[in-house]
């Protein structure tokens, strides 16, 4: 059977969070993380194995609060676990003095290397995604691919906002009359506004395509392990030599602006599979209510069962 594996990166503390782990903040009355129904979305949908990208500091909560547990659960379905673990320490060059920031999401799934031998995807540990992105993207990956060819879930804009504050989003274009990609736009500070939304007092169209940091990536010829892989570490010794060189203490190594400029410069594709469900996740602190009121619809309404 095709191994289709799904990638989570939970090596973040959310600032904005009060410095706490907002990747293990319970949201419904069973102890269940976002986490959990982002697995349970993957495993329906066909993905067969997941790994977790965390930090050693936090192995031991994160092992206990729910790495422990998905670990039981998917042994039951056959899908296989792994950890691998995100360090500031694994660079290619000297370590600039005074650096204490994370290198970025870049880095994060070059330390997933050793465990992906196949097609996979990615995504944010803290982010509900729903369950048609996580079917559109295991249907894209279960057929074949050219090795430079990337697809990506597209949130409408206004189905990813926050009450409490203003978020950044990668803003898509796409080719005139076709749903690929033609460039992403890091935009801070968007707001909701009566009618809309925008950023800086510039109005935004609230239902243009966004990017929540949900890719896939094809496996290689003949089922090796995808091509993009070796890509993202040459770029990443090239980000040594540039970026850290001239920002030392604050550039960081991003999956959306390394594909941003693949794209630019015409060596890579990327797919959008539009998918309309709601996005939501703990930005800031006074969100956590609002997941919760939202899980306990979608238990409410059906879309899931009490135990998952």
């Amino acid at each position: 059977m095709k191994t289709i594996t799904l990638v989570i990166m939970a090596a973040g503390i959310g600032s904005r969070f009060g410095g706490g782990i907002k990747q293990l903040t319970p949201i419904d009355d069973n102890g269940h993380v976002i986490m959990d129904y982002s697995i349970h979305d993957a495993i329906e949908a066909g993905f067969n194995k997941i790994v977790f990208i965390i930090r050693r500091d936090i192995e031991a909560d994160f092992k206990e609060i729910i790495g422990n547990r998905i670990e039981k659960a998917c042994d039951k379905h056959g899908v296989e676990v792994h950890y691998c673990f995100q360090d500031i320490n694994d660079i290619p060059d000297e370590m600039p003095e005074g650096r204490t920031k994370p290198w970025g999401t870049g880095q994060a799934v070059l330390a997933a290397d050793k465990y992906i031998n196949g097609s996979f995807a990615v995504i944010n540990a803290d982010d509900y995604y729903g369950k048609e992105a996580f079917r559109k993207l295991y249907e894209w990956l279960n057929k074949p691919h050219k090795d430079n060819e990337i697809c990506m879930a597209g949130f409408v804009l206004k189905n990813t906002l926050s009450d409490n504050g203003g978020v950044t989003r990668g803003l898509c274009k796409l080719q005139e009359n076709s749903m690929k990609l033609s460039e992403i736009v890091e935009t801070q500070n968007i707001i909701k506004t009566a009618d809309d939304a925008s950023s800086e007092g510039i109005s935004i169209d609230p239902n243009r395509y966004v990017s929540m940091n949900l890719w896939g990536f094809p496996e290689g010829t003949n089922g090796s392990k995808p091509e993009f892989l070796n890509v993202l570490a040459t770029g990443f010794e090239e980000f040594f030599k540039y970026d850290v060189k001239e920002n030392p203490l604050k550039a960081e190594y991003l999956l959306p602006t390394v594909i941003g400029k693949l794209v630019a410069n015409g060596l890579y594709t990327v797919d959008v599979c539009p998918t309309h469900d709601k996005w939501f996740g703990v930005t800031y602190a006074e969100d956590k209510q609002s997941v919760i009121d939202n899980f306990r619809h979608l238990l409410d309404a059906g879309v899931y069962g009490k135990e998952l």
